[in-house]
């Protein structure tokens, strides 16, 4: 299988359970709730992303022909070796929508080449077997299919996806991350309000935007 990849990029995750520690962003191109295109924002199923998921043209981004080549255009983005470390080189499969391509194939070849793997999805698709780390991210009205997994990461306030919604799903960890925005700081007051109401959920901030990292 190809795959077409946005962008490829070392940092730190800024989200969630593993904020804070070092990863390779692996960029899908294409998602399943939204065109990427500012025309069709107001017929998308997912109306506030932020990302820019259309095409192969950002760093490190292109086509692949299969997963081997892939998997070595990732490893290349990690410092150091890769082998013997106390924490495993990570890498972090996002999108757009990652699991429209993410195959075991993938997930193999990264895993011969001593990556931990997680994947970040709106949940409308199966993931394959051997991810390390499933972070479910709800949509709006989108039917979550994927109910188990490390980390469900909703972003808050969404009309059609109430918290309580997705409480009895079986995940490790839900987190309430305030939706980006101009009214973010309004936002992030209410999810801060939620939290201490319903201390299931913790608060996620997005630190690679308050920080300024890539």
């Amino acid at each position: 299988m190809a795959y077409t990849v946005k962008e490829l990029f070392y940092t730190l995750q800024g989200e969630g359970a593993q904020a804070g520690r070092a990863a390779v962003f692996c960029r899908f191109a294409g998602c399943n709730l939204w065109t990427g295109r500012e025309e069709d924002r107001h017929k998308a199923v997912c109306t506030f992303c932020d990302t820019d998921f259309i095409g192969t043209d950002g760093p490190g981004g292109g086509k692949f022909k299969d997963a081997a080549a892939l998997a070595d255009a990732i490893a290349a983005c990690w410092p150091g070796p890769r082998e013997g470390l106390p924490l495993a080189p990570y890498v972090v499969c996002t999108g757009g929508e990652p699991l429209l391509q993410v195959d075991e194939a993938l997930i193999d070849a990264l895993h011969a080449r001593h990556f931990e793997i997680a994947v970040e999805t709106n949940g409308t698709q199966q993931a394959p077997s051997g991810l390390d780390w499933i972070c479910v991210s709800p949509k709006s009205n989108a039917e979550v299919i994927l109910t188990t997994g490390h980390e469900l990461k909703l972003v808050y306030p969404q009309t059609d996806a109430p918290p309580e919604q997705f409480v009895d799903m079986d995940f490790q960890h839900f987190f309430i991350q305030p939706m980006d925005g101009p009214h973010v700081n309004e936002y992030t007051q209410q999810a801060i309000q939620y939290c201490m109401a319903h201390p299931q959920w913790r608060l996620s901030l997005q630190t690679h935007k308050i920080t300024g990292i890539p």
